[in-house]
């Protein structure tokens, strides 16, 4: 994923996803092109550091019988960004089967998911939610 034009242009970087697609680790370093008019950090780059992967993460927990897409996603800025700054993506396996079990009975599947994105210091830069949508694929 880092020589996407998207992220490799951005300076986003995957530095970590785990082998059973429970995690990623995602970075930001501060440069010019994604610097806002005040010189912190563009949101619209604090919020593609996580928009795939709460999809991405979904779908190969899931596997390849169900069909996963974003339905909404928000981010809440709560500082000024600065530096590198860094997301850790969880998904747990009580809310991927929880998905799967309602995607089962009901056909399909909504859930909200938030990560936050700090700086170095550890202050909260940003939180950004992701819906997911979920359904079996023989529906």
């Amino acid at each position: 994923m880092n020589v996407w034009p998207v992220f490799r242009g951005s300076g986003v970087r995957v530095r970590h996803i785990a082998p059973d697609w429970s995690s990623a680790r995602v970075e930001l370093h501060q440069g010019k092109l994604n610097m806002n008019y005040v010189g912190t950090h563009f949101g619209g780059t604090l919020f593609a550091m996580s928009d795939p992967f709460w999809m991405i993460l979904m779908l190969r927990r899931l596997g390849p019988d169900y069909i996963v897409w974003d339905k909404a996603g928000e981010i809440d800025f709560k500082s000024p960004g600065r530096g590198t700054v860094t997301t850790e993506i969880r998904l747990d396996d009580a809310a991927v089967e929880a998905m799967r079990a309602e995607a089962d009975a009901e056909g399909k599947s909504l859930m909200w998911f938030e990560n936050d994105i700090v700086d170095a210091s550890g202050t909260v830069v940003a939180t950004v939610r992701k819906q997911l949508y979920a359904r079996p694929k023989n529906r």
